[in-house]
């Protein structure tokens, strides 16, 4: 799909070739004033250029909109209070998230470890080691592959990101998302690891992929929850009219509260790293030449445990017109564990059904291209149980 970062279409498995647009320091708005003609021809005047340009053009400036409003806002908040009262309040927020972290502190072994293959190969390892006296805790990832010929490879903030939510959803109270809640923390990423790699290693399935497996680890690490998914299932199709891009839910994993509690899964929504909406079967269909035959919560295919793991989805869309259509997943060939003698969930998988009834299966990561008619079926990963039942 043109537009996509260095890797994003080709399969994974030996090499990535460039392609889609590099932006190196461009600057998008310039003294006020936005670069719309210079934008317009960076995306173009290329050799893999993007399929729709004014459509890129407009999700720019939709994002720079959205950050005016936040900085008019803001703005409008020191007016109404004054600069002491919001900076002491922004103080008073990120002091009560750090103090919040420490108490889940004191709740964690001394030390605990956790491993996570990957469908690629490679392993993420976790150690989190707590001090009692500093009520701090050490979270290293020391021991994690190296960067491979791969865009599995995340860039540092995704892997500090994925520790900020860990242990945010470990408070278990309703505070807002801030930075005091890696006050308490130390974060270890070797460098060279794929959690930390350096240009011009593709890193696309990062953000989207890595950073789940990531996750998951971390609460493997806590023993607080079983394997999630572990993906974000991207299923992306187009052709030089239409392009469309989304992710597909699987279940929540089971789990343990802070106090002991266990608790099942939900079948059926968007977890960790994932928050994506889909587009409704209606709109979809209007916009779109494809026609979406089937979305269903597959019953029982959870991790089965003393707590179960929320069910999967399978969902199927024909399409009426001669598309591409690529994949970008994980848990293909190994499925999302549970935790502390729970079950582990299914591998996930991606089917191709021909006009001629013909069914192939692509790979993890792999592209494909559709005639009228044909259609493209995502089984979701399930998670893991949690508990020996």
């Amino acid at each position: 799909m043109g537009g996509t970062a260095p890797g994003s279409m080709t399969p994974l498995a030996t090499t990535v070739d460039e392609e889609g647009v590099l932006f190196d320091n461009f600057r998008i708005v310039d003294r006020g004033r936005f670069r719309e003609k210079d934008l317009e021809t960076l995306l173009t005047d290329h050799p893999y250029p993007a399929r729709n340009p004014h459509q890129n053009i407009a999700d720019l400036k939709a994002q720079i909109a959205a950050n005016e409003k936040g900085v008019a806002e803001l703005r409008k908040m020191v007016a109404h209070f004054g600069l002491g009262v919001v900076e002491a309040y922004m103080g008073h927020v990120q002091d009560n998230a750090a103090e919040s972290v420490r108490r889940v502190l004191e709740r964690l072994p001394d030390s605990s470890e956790y491993e996570y293959p990957t469908d690629t190969g490679q392993m993420i390892k976790v150690k989190i080691s707590v001090d009692r006296r500093k009520r701090e805790a050490t979270v290293d990832f020391t021991g994690t592959s190296p960067v491979m010929k791969n865009n599995f490879n995340a860039p540092e903030p995704v892997a500090r990101a994925a520790v900020l939510y860990a242990f945010r959803v470990m408070v278990e109270d309703n505070i807002p998302m801030n930075a005091g809640c890696l006050r308490p923390i130390n974060i270890v990423i070797p460098d060279g690891s794929m959690l930390k790699p350096a240009y011009p290693a593709a890193v696309v399935a990062g953000n989207v992929e890595t950073s789940q497996h990531v996750t998951n680890a971390l609460f493997g690490a806590m023993r607080a929850m079983a394997n999630a998914q572990g993906t974000m299932n991207n299923l992306t199709f187009g052709n030089k009219q239409y392009q469309y891009y989304e992710t597909i839910c699987s279940g929540s994993p089971a789990g343990r509260m802070n106090d002991g509690r266990g608790f099942h899964g939900t079948s059926g929504v968007h977890t960790h790293m994932t928050n994506s909406r889909l587009t409704d079967p209606e709109v979809l269909e209007l916009r779109f030449p494809v026609l979406l035959e089937d979305f269903h919560i597959r019953e029982g295919s959870g991790g089965k445990g003393k707590w179960n793991a929320g069910d999967g989805t399978k969902r199927t869309i024909r399409f009426l017109e001669k598309m591409e259509c690529a994949i970008l997943s994980s848990h293909r060939n190994r499925p999302p564990q549970g935790l502390d003698g729970g079950g582990d969930g299914e591998v996930g998988s991606t089917k191709i059904r021909r006009k001629d009834g013909r069914v192939e299966v692509l790979k993890a990561c792999d592209q494909t291209i559709l005639d009228a008619g044909e259609a493209v079926i995502v089984t979701t990963p399930t998670p893991g149980g949690f508990g020996k039942a």
